[in-house]
């Protein structure tokens, strides 16, 4: 089959999470893992089973459903069936005292059906453990993630500013922007690891909409379609003259995502307040950028670049009132929220090949969110973006 992970990538990730868990817990003895992103990173298939990862022994997938898929997809090297966790117990013997889980994806009701055949006592995270080996990214994944940033500067570079026009509702720019994504290649979904986090596209705004709050922890604002579906945008709001059109998206090839964020100016210039407040992000962009090298650490990198902004500028920066983001840019590949983030607190050195999406913002009255967002590669000649150049407040009409 076409587009199968790379055996050698498998057991490349398989034994640095191995050598991860002993660092961060060396007397771990059994991990469990269920969530499919995570499946999908160590055995390159995603179906409805477990992954069983013994200390001391081979790992195994377990499938429920669908097995067929699962062997055609994937060159892990030992896939069973089964009908129940009944069956993963038999064929993996004596169950330890402690399983290490994710433990922000497991619900209550299946880690009990679980415990019901693998009687443990206690549960260990293995949530940073297997964050940390996803943030360093090899070669095959960088290139998949080059692939979604070419389409994405396509898109929302070249494409878009064509797109707009009077009159328009944000829901059918959405919806269009989309269209043309997956046209070009985007996998179509966008995907998130923070629970109950649900997203089609991105954040998608015309003037203050953009400023809308949301209970996404990021400096955007969406109206969304409904209460009940606070996404895409709206139905309602129409484009006009003057409007500031702020576009927030992943896009995705493969399971690997980018994300950016564009603006555009509909048929006049926003105000020189906005203005110098967007140009001012761009150059925030730029120096965080030149301090993506390995060895440097993210929290320094956050440090630095609020100590040198201006009192100012701060009001509003990274949100709009009292909503503000406490991080510059997060970390990314096969969901838009990775770790690390660009923040206080994260002060593991970065690696060469790590991915960042850095993202300065600012709300401005009257107008909406100004700023610009690009995904970054981590070198030693600091952060190579793979989103595209364009500083954004395109003038369109």
């Amino acid at each position: 089959m076409e587009k199968q992970t790379p055996a050698s990538e498998l057991r490349d990730r398989m034994e640095r999470f191995r050598i991860r868990m002993e660092r961060d817990d060396p007397s771990w003895e059994f991990a469990a893992i269920f969530g499919r992103t995570n499946q999908f990173y160590f055995t390159g298939t995603m179906q409805d089973g477990v992954l069983l990862i013994p200390r001391n022994a081979g790992a195994v997938l377990w499938v429920r459903r669908s097995i067929d898929r699962a062997e055609d997809e994937s060159l892990f090297p030992d896939i069973r069936p089964m009908k129940s966790f009944r069956d993963a117990a038999a064929g993996m013997g004596a169950c330890p005292g402690t399983v290490h889980l994710e433990t922000e994806v497991v619900p209550l009701a299946l880690l009990e059906r679980f415990r019901k055949y693998f009687p443990f006592r206690e549960t260990g995270s293995l949530d940073a453990p297997a964050a940390a080996v996803r943030a360093k990214k090899s070669a095959y994944e960088l290139s998949l993630m080059e692939r979604a940033g070419k389409i994405h500067r396509h898109v929302l570079e070249d494409v878009v500013p064509a797109m707009l026009r009077e009159g328009m509702s944000e829901a059918e720019l959405g919806g269009e922007v989309f269209a043309r994504m997956v046209k070009e290649g985007h996998h179509g979904i966008a995907r998130f690891g923070r629970f109950g986090t649900e997203m089609i596209l991105g954040q998608l705004g015309f003037g203050e909409n953009s400023l809308y709050p949301t209970s996404f922890d990021g400096p955007g604002g969406c109206r969304g379609v409904a209460p009940g579906a606070p996404v895409l945008g709206s139905h309602d709001r129409k484009l006009r003259t003057g409007d500031l059109v702020f576009v927030d998206c992943a896009c995705g090839v493969e399971g690997y995502h980018t994300d950016k964020t564009v603006t555009y100016t509909f048929g006049r210039p926003v105000s020189e307040e906005a203005a110098e407040a967007h140009y001012r992000c761009v150059e925030v962009q730029d120096e965080a950028a030149s301090l993506l090298r390995p060895g440097v650490m993210p929290s320094e990198i956050y440090e630095t670049i609020l100590g040198g902004l201006e009192p100012a500028f701060l009001e509003n920066f990274m949100g709009y009132g009292d909503r503000r983001a406490q991080f510059l840019g997060h970390g990314i590949g096969l969901a838009v929220d990775e770790a690390p983030a660009i923040a206080r607190g994260f002060d593991e050195p970065l690696e060469e090949g790590m991915v960042f999406a850095l993202e300065p913002k600012k709300g401005v009255r009257g107008v909406g969110m100004v700023g610009i967002e690009n995904t970054f590669v981590v070198t030693r000649g600091g952060g190579r973006c793979i989103t595209g150049k364009n500083a954004g407040l395109i003038p369109v009409g």
